[in-house]
């Protein structure tokens, strides 16, 4: 398989790829910085270059450039391309837009990874296009399940909430770890000591839910005492309506992707 980019999410998905066993001679990548081809050619042992053709000798493309280099691109992979499988993990370009550039081929997938894939932790949504294989369409989830879990989607209209879900939702969790941050050592603890009770109390909580049978406010309940202290954040929490303030936030993350899904296939 080929990379077009060796950025930090190329990266994380080359380590997922290696730690299942995948030979560094299977993996290629395509990037113009000379010193980042070197640091990858140097940490990983895998194929480097620095011309866009290098990317057509394999059996899977995956575009990893900034959405705005894109479509340029593409339109130069269009003419290179036979039946190769396409995969985008950048934000915001439609498959529609991405098939046009390619010179109306059919054969992509696109992703919506998260950064949590860097240590093998993510989780990513793909949606494939109609012409896509089902043998295709496997080899793309075996591809991101090298980095974490895999959620499929059957319309791509769905893939602006999984931007706003996981797409940004780290961003929201290190927010609130901030929070807690900045409240604890208001009450007299270190920056150090809630930082790892903060960080445990996520883990925790997540592969408390992940083994769990019970829904997210089942959960809640169950460490929610009448009249303890739980209850009087959770209060608190209500009455400056966090919940609302999240769910609206959720809301505009999916407008933006929308509006950039716009503006990108505009070009």
């Amino acid at each position: 398989m080929a990379f077009v980019g060796g950025g930090n999410m190329a990266r994380a998905i080359i380590i997922g790829l290696l730690a299942k066993g995948c030979p560094p001679a299977d993996i290629t990548v395509v990037e113009m910085d000379r010193d980042r081809r070197y640091a990858l050619n140097q940490d990983f042992g895998i194929n480097v270059a620095a011309e866009l053709p290098a990317a057509s000798l394999s059996d899977v493309i995956v575009l990893a450039v900034k959405p705005q280099q894109l479509r340029d691109v593409a339109i130069f992979l269009g003419s290179l391309l036979s039946n190769q499988l396409v995969i985008s993990i950048a934000a915001g370009v439609r498959c529609s837009d991405l098939a046009r550039w390619l010179g109306n081929y059919g054969a992509v997938v696109r992703v919506m990874p998260n950064t949590p894939a860097q240590v093998q932790a993510g989780v990513s949504a793909l949606y494939a296009a109609p012409a896509t294989t089902p043998e295709q369409r496997h080899l793309a989830g075996q591809l991101m399940s090298a980095v974490g879990g895999v959620v499929w989607l059957e319309d791509e209209v769905q893939m602006d909430a999984v931007t706003a879900v996981s797409g940004s939702g780290p961003a929201y969790v290190f927010y609130f770890l901030e929070a807690m941050q900045q409240a604890g050592v208001e009450l007299g603890l270190s920056a150090e000591q809630v930082r790892v009770l903060a960080m445990q109390t996520f883990l925790g909580a997540a592969q408390l839910a992940l083994g769990s049978e019970h829904d997210f406010a089942t959960l809640r309940q169950q460490v929610t005492s009448k009249g303890g202290t739980t209850e009087q954040a959770l209060l608190s929490m209500e009455t400056n309506h966090v919940k609302d303030s999240i769910v609206q936030a959720l809301h505009a993350a999916a407008n933006r992707s929308r509006e950039l899904g716009d503006i990108l296939g505009n070009q």
